[in-house]
C-alpha cells in the first residue's frame, strides 16, 4: 500500500464520519481539552515572546478557543 492509497483511505474515512466528528469538536469535552492546550501554548508563549505581544497571543488563544469546543 502506498502513501497515496493511505491519504484516500484517510479522505474516505473523514468523509464517512464528518459528521461525527463535528459533533465530537463541539462538545464539552473537547472544550475542556482545548482549553487546558491553549492555556499552557499561551503560557509558553507570553514567556518566550516580548510582552508587548500578550494582548495578541490572548486575541489569538480566544480567536481558536471559539473554534473548538461547546462555547
Amino acid at each position: 500500500m502506498g502513501f497515496d492509497d493511505l491519504v484516500n483511505q484517510g479522505k474516505e474515512a473523514f468523509e464517512q464520519n464528518k459528521d461525527k466528528l463535528q459533533d465530537a469538536l463541539q462538545s464539552a469535552k473537547a472544550e475542556d481539552v482545548s482549553d487546558t492546550v491553549l492555556d499552557k501554548v499561551t503560557e509558553f508563549a507570553k514567556g518566550v515572546l516580548p510582552d508587548d505581544m500578550d494582548d495578541k497571543i490572548d486575541q489569538i488563544r480566544d480567536n481558536v478557543d471559539g473554534a473548538v469546543g461547546d462555547k
